[in-house]
């Protein structure tokens, strides 16, 4: 196995007993040709001293606070064709040592950084052709020209007080690889010096900042309270369905500017109509509910008014519009709130949509939807008629574009003819993506649906 190199300190302008302000590399460590080993501190600037070869540390001989001179031993170093050839041969060849200090001794030193020097810790031998011929050819090749600096895109830094940062050149370099500003950089080194940890921690703490400031909600946050602190409490958690859909819903109401237009439809009619069909709904094997009509009539409204059973695209510039009429219903079951889509609505008549209606509701109790059958929505109705309840603001399905909220219908005295007679009415409540619906068309839209809610003929 061939014996480590020395690695010396340079000639640094003649100062002797030079600080040595950080040592930059450890025992066992793998390091490329140029890779900074320590920095030194004159009476006139700091600077790093780099390494001639690439190769594996075997030992460092210096630490922080000790004073240096020209030729003092910085390290020693396996010179990687050494490394390579101990790995593979029990002994290594003799002109190792000098081949890699002649290829050392090739480079130019730079200006601001000494290039360090070295020498076999044992005894040198004679310098053997081929290791001479190699000198040779290295020093007679042409440098190959620098490549385009690539354009830098990161933000830039306050040079002036970049410049006046206490750092050592391999700190200002590392420092400029990420960007960051050493103006900012407080230092926790000798005398204040900026070390490369500190670097680490500057960008490590704008990079949480930044990702806080990601996350940090625009609108003000709920108070947090202790409500035990007033009683006793049971906390629950919420349920699957429910966390999904609470999400889905705020979503909705932050991105979509809802507006509500409420109507009453008169389905005085329609309830007489409904009530000479129980028989031959009892013998399809099927219930007709309101709801069942209510699918029917959205139907006839959505191919009035087509805008209704659109989307808008991902990009905000352009409506999608349908050919297709799936209908969404809500459907309360006891994990939550999920919605059901009734696919070709406009294909199935009032017993097919009855008969669709209860299957799919009975099995989103259960929790026994696919999820094939709660996509692709078209236009959504949430009914509460069942429960109770005048008008509401229903929460739009997004990406759909509107949502019919349908509540309790209740006899009511209507004016006509110049008397006051009952009538049953239905209030409904349409909410409307006002980015795709204005004001108008939503009127018209709930006008017509209440139109064809109290025509049975159309809806038959």
């Amino acid at each position: 196995m061939a014996s480590p190199i020395e690695v010396i300190v340079p000639d640094i302008g003649g100062f002797k007993d030079v600080s040595v302000i950080d040592v930059l590399v450890k025992d066992g460590q793998q390091i490329e040709k140029e890779t900074p080993l320590v920095t030194i501190e004159t009476e006139k600037a700091a600077m790093d001293v780099p390494s001639p070869v690439a190769g594996k540390i075997a030992q460092v001989k210096l630490k922080t606070g000790d004073k240096v001179s020209q030729g003092s031993v910085i390290l020693l170093i396996e010179p990687i064709a050494a490394a390579a050839t101990s790995a593979d041969k029990p002994t290594a060849p003799a002109a190792v040592p000098d081949a890699t200090a002649t290829a050392a001794a090739a480079a130019p030193p730079s200006d601001k950084t000494p290039a360090a020097s070295v020498a076999p810790s044992s005894a040198p031998g004679k310098t053997s052709p081929p290791a001479a011929a190699a000198a040779a050819a290295a020093s007679a090749a042409p440098a190959p020209s620098a490549a385009p600096a690539p354009r830098d895109s990161r933000p830039a830094v306050d040079e002036r007080a970049f410049s006046r940062a206490h750092a050592s050149p391999s700190v200002r370099k590392f420092a400029r690889e990420l960007g960051a500003d050493l103006g900012r950089v407080n230092g926790t080194g000798v005398k204040g010096r900026i070390t490369q940890d500190d670097v680490k921690a500057h960008v490590k703490s704008l990079l949480i900042a930044a990702s806080a400031a990601a996350t940090v909600s625009p609108f003000p946050k709920v108070p947090v309270v202790d409500f035990a602190q007033f009683g006793v409490v049971e906390v629950k958690p919420l349920s699957r369905i429910q966390k999904i859909s609470g999400s889905r819903l705020q979503a909705s109401w932050l991105n979509l500017p809802h507006v509500t237009q409420h109507e009453d439809a008169d389905i005085t009619d329609l309830e007489a109509a409904r009530g000479a069909l129980k028989n031959k709904a009892s013998q399809e094997g099927v219930r007709l509910t309101p709801l069942v009509f209510i699918i029917k009539a959205c139907i006839l409204a959505l191919r009035e008014f087509p805008r209704f059973n659109a989307s808008l695209d991902e990009i905000g510039e352009n409506l999608v519009f349908k050919k297709y009429f799936n209908i969404g219903f809500a459907a309360d079951t006891p994990n939550g709130l999920v919605v059901p889509v009734i696919a070709n609505a406009d294909q199935l008549d009032i017993y097919e949509i009855a008969r669709t209606l209860a299957s799919m509701s009975e099995r989103a109790r259960a929790g026994k939807l696919k999820a094939t059958e709660m996509q692709g929505g078209s236009f959504t109705i949430s009914s509460l008629g069942g429960i109770g309840g005048t008008y509401f603001t229903p929460i739009i399905n997004a990406p759909e574009v509107a949502i019919l909220g349908v509540s309790k219908a209740a006899q009511k005295p209507v004016y006509e003819r110049g008397a006051f007679v009952p009538r049953l009415m239905l209030p409904l409540s349409l909410s409307y993506d006002h980015r795709v619906i204005d004001g108008a068309a939503a009127a018209r839209f709930v006008v017509f649906l209440a139109k064809m809610l109290g025509d049975v003929k159309a809806l038959l």
